[in-house]
Formats: C-alpha cells, structure tokens, sequence
C-alpha cells in the first residue's frame, strides 16, 4: 500500500477518534443534553451552542492555515464543496435531518460515537441510520 494512502487512512482514524473522544467529553453523545438545546421554551441548555462555537473557532483559524498549502499533505487536491445554491433536495434533507435530530437526539457523528457506551437506543438507532441513508441513495439514483 502507498504511503500517502496508508498516512490518508491513519488520518482519518487520528481524526476520527478525537472527534469521537470530544463529542464523549462535551456531552454531546447525550441525547438528552441535544434536546436540551432544542427545548427553548422548557429547560434550555446552551452546552451545544459552546460545542458548536468551539468547532466553527477551529474550523475557521484551521482553514486559514491549511488553504495556503497547494495541496493536502496526504493528497494531490483539496476538495471542496462548489455547489453554493439552496435547492429542493438541500431543504427536504435539512428538515429530514432536523426532525430526526430534534426527535431522537442524535446526528450521525455523535451516534457513532455513542455506540461505545452500548445503550441500547444507540445500538437501534446507528443500523435505521445506515439504513436510511442507504435508501435515500437509491431513491436519489432512481430520480
């Protein structure tokens, strides 16, 4: 295997755990701590808008180092996103995805990294995700 394909998967897993390891820390695989925030009119928790606002410092300081480089260290491009219009499947995806946060409590990254505490809603929820988005794959496709 390359080397530069061999450093891209140690950095996803690198990435992956900290990620995990910082939703765990924050709180953010509670459910009841996410819905908290969505509760505005009952016992509001602002811990998400901390988690979030932490994010988007990084994000926004690490983008601004990373883009000078003319390519990743592990790769031969940066990639992007380009599409920048609001469109029918982006609305449809953004109430789908927000009904099923605000109800359930989870979003993917966090679930994910819920399944180490084996409760036993997360290890219903994480196979229903998977298979949602597989179905919304072939129902894109078939459209």
């Amino acid at each position: 295997m390359p080397k530069q394909k061999i450093g891209q998967q140690l950095s996803a897993l690198v990435s992956g755990l900290v990620f995990g390891i910082g939703m765990a820390i924050s709180g953010m695989t509670n459910t009841e701590r996410v819905q908290g925030f969505l509760d505005l009119a009952g016992a509001w928790d602002p811990t998400l808008a901390f988690v979030m606002g932490g994010g988007l410092i990084v994000t926004f300081i690490g983008y601004k180092f990373v883009l000078k480089n003319p390519a990743p260290i592990f790769g031969d491009t940066f990639h992007l996103p380009t599409k920048t219009d609001i469109d029918k499947t982006l609305l449809i995806g953004a109430v789908l995805f927000g009904a099923g946060w605000g109800l359930v409590g989870y979003c993917p990254g966090p679930a994910i990294a819920g399944l180490s505490y084996a409760y036993p809603t997360t290890l219903l929820f994480v196979p229903t995700m998977l298979v949602g988005l597989f179905l919304a794959r072939v129902i894109s496709k078939r459209l």
